[in-house]
């Protein structure tokens, strides 16, 4: 997992295995790293302090696992600041009512976020989410 409160640099944020991964065909999007650039103006140290507006109880903001960064990349997934913020919330959400790992709806898109870690497991399109089963989660928030 990536504590985003440790990272000084963006390039810390994209795994470093040469050679495994195809770059994908990411045209008409931002990247991940220009993704991060945009949250608020705020510095990749500080991301894991942001909190989302209009929160009563102050959530830390939500870390990406490695596995999580990787599926993004490799599948061209980008989420804007404002999703990311809605995300926060929606964690927030689940926490406030119990859960332990959920499974997050959001742009086409899902996400299975480990709520007591506040950490995203994993992420899938919509091309990944047909004939799937989703198993060990105990609640889903749909956005």
């Amino acid at each position: 997992m990536v504590d985003l409160k440790k990272i000084q640099t963006l390039d810390q944020l994209i795994p470093q295995q040469p050679g495994k991964v195809k770059q994908p065909d990411l045209a008409g999007g931002p990247s991940f790293k220009e993704t991060l650039n945009q949250v608020g103006g705020v510095k990749p140290q500080n991301l894991g302090q942001m909190q989302p507006p209009g929160l009563a109880k102050a959530v830390e903001g939500v870390k990406f696992s490695n596995h999580a960064i990787e599926r993004m990349r490799t599948r061209g997934i980008n989420y804007s600041p404002e999703d990311i913020s809605r995300l926060s919330e929606a964690v927030s959400k689940a926490a406030a009512k119990g859960s332990k790992d959920s499974l997050i709806l959001m742009n086409d898109s899902a996400l299975i976020v480990s709520v007591k870690n506040n950490t995203v497991v994993t992420v899938m399109d919509k091309n990944a989410l047909k004939e799937n089963v989703f198993t060990n989660i105990d609640s889903t928030v749909v956005l």
